[in-house]
């Protein structure tokens, strides 16, 4: 071999090497990236383990239908054909939560709640991912009930009330809907062999021994759906819940989309397989069209997604007894702008949140 070519060839090597390391410091994120295991296959490129997967996961992931009468969607927000910003909705549902009762009760409805709210709001550019908690003892209007939490509106008119009732609060429409089952942040967890985050507040989670100090600690199977449960252990409730709900969220993206994952097939291949039915999508999204917002977003870095609860007004006492948070206008205007506007990037940088 000629010296040159010799020379060649080791710079070929330490570009290649250069890029990889760029690679791992710029991961793919996705929607749900650290649930929607399907978006891993974003990065494995074309062929059959990528058909196999998406498969896969169409076969065993759930769908659900908005079922929207002429009248419904003639009442929805607009938005411009020129718009190609994404907002999705994404409702963690726990089936076995300790208030179901409570819910049922009130509601005279099904026990069926979402008890993690979050608004994903995606640019036209694709340049970041924000993702905005909502907590659910929000006191807004439901379309048809009049005032009450915005978790009831899912247990009063199922996901398609729920829907309505996010638009009308920001006069903004919704692109997609996703739903997770909480048994679905076990099996996860489970799958990668435990989550590792950054606890900063130590606890006992309610009615367990499941002790959780603080610095980093591994999350695995009943353990880590405790943790992105458990709201008692705080006296700020809710806000804590969906701030650890986050950080798990965050954590476990990273795991999904490290080397180690994405070069083992056969864990792939699990993550799909056991986490798949506790996912549900609208009729607009699947597989394919999740891999294909996967490689939009191939630029966006997992561990500096904008991540942020909505501003409230404060606690208060409904005129039924229940114990509730007012929204606050000024916020639920200039999001709703910012979602319409696409300008999310400006509205954080002139209202920097405050995290629990």
């Amino acid at each position: 071999m000629k010296i040159e070519d010799a020379d060649s060839q080791v710079l070929l090597s330490r570009s290649a090497r250069n890029r990889a390391e760029r690679r791992k410091k710029k991961r793919t994120q996705g929607i749900v990236a650290s649930i929607v295991a399907v978006l891993l296959v974003a990065i494995l490129g074309a062929g059959y383990v990528l058909f196999d997967l998406q498969r896969q996961f169409n076969i065993k992931s759930n769908t659900v239908s908005l079922g929207f009468s002429d009248s419904e969607q003639q009442a929805r927000p607009v938005k411009s054909p020129d718009d190609t910003s994404m907002n999705v909705l994404l409702l963690g549902v726990d089936h076995a939560d300790d208030d179901a009762g409570e819910s049922a009760a009130l509601t005279g409805a099904v026990s069926q709640r979402s008890d993690s709210m979050m608004l994903v709001h995606i640019p036209e550019d694709r340049s970041q991912v924000y993702v905005m908690s909502m907590v659910r003892d929000m006191y807004v209007n439901i379309p048809g009930y009049g005032k009450n939490k915005l978790n009831a509106a899912i247990s009063l008119g199922g996901v398609p009330l729920l829907l309505q009732t996010v638009e009308n609060l920001f006069n903004s429409k919704i692109d997609h809907i996703v739903m997770v089952d909480f048994e679905g942040f076990k099996e996860l967890s489970s799958a990668l062999g435990g989550v590792t985050v950054e606890n900063e507040i130590p606890f006992t989670a309610n009615d367990t021994d499941y002790y959780y100090p603080t610095g980093q600690i591994s999350l695995e199977g009943d353990r880590a759906l405790r943790f992105v449960r458990e709201r008692k252990s705080f006296t700020n409730g809710d806000y804590q819940r969906v701030a650890n709900q986050r950080k798990f969220i965050s954590a476990a993206a990273n795991q999904l989309l490290s080397t180690e994952t994405l070069t083992n097939p056969v864990k792939l291949y699990k993550i799909v397989d056991e986490v798949s039915p506790y996912l549900t999508f609208d009729e607009g999204f699947d597989a394919a069209t999740l891999v294909g917002l996967g490689m939009q977003l191939k630029n966006v870095d997992t561990e500096n997604m904008a991540m942020f609860t909505m501003p409230t007004a404060g606690s208060a006492t409904s005129p039924d007894g229940q114990s509730i948070e007012l929204p606050s206008e000024l916020a639920v205007e200039q999001i709703g702008q910012a979602l319409v506007n696409d300008s999310m990037a400006e509205y954080l940088r002139d209202n920097p949140p405050e995290e629990p």
